[in-house]
């Protein structure tokens, strides 16, 4: 049996360690949203600019990038993308860029600025 100096150092010590905890756990959960974020903008990227690369149309290009983005919360809109050049040409290079902001769930940092570049060369 403990004595009784010593009951309530357990409470003590959990009420000292648990504020630690609880930001370890957010800053968990906030790190894998952003990088399951920057994942969702890449893969976005690189769908949209090969679809941009074989049809040559913007709108069939940020159609594919908006489906291919569809964790992301909330969803793409069209001045979320540049391209650049404006258009392909046979043996050009086409370049895909899209900007997002990141909320976050817990407020204590952000929002974050993220850039997900998709580049491949034109087939005409």
């Amino acid at each position: 049996m403990a004595k009784a100096s010593e009951r309530g150092a357990a409470a003590v010590e959990f009420a000292l360690v648990a504020p630690i905890l609880v930001l370890l756990v957010f800053g968990i959960i906030e790190f894998s949203r952003a990088y399951n974020a920057q994942v969702s903008l890449s893969n976005a990227a690189r769908e949209g600019v090969r679809v941009m690369a074989i049809s040559n149309d913007q709108t069939a290009a940020k159609t594919a990038a908006k489906n291919a983005a569809v964790s992301l919360n909330p969803r793409l809109q069209d001045t979320n993308f540049t391209f650049s050049p404006a258009s392909c040409t046979s043996g050009a290079q086409m370049s895909v860029t899209i900007n997002y902001t990141l909320s976050t769930l817990t407020g204590f940092a952000g929002p974050f600025a993220m850039q997900g570049v998709g580049v491949m060369v034109c087939s005409g």
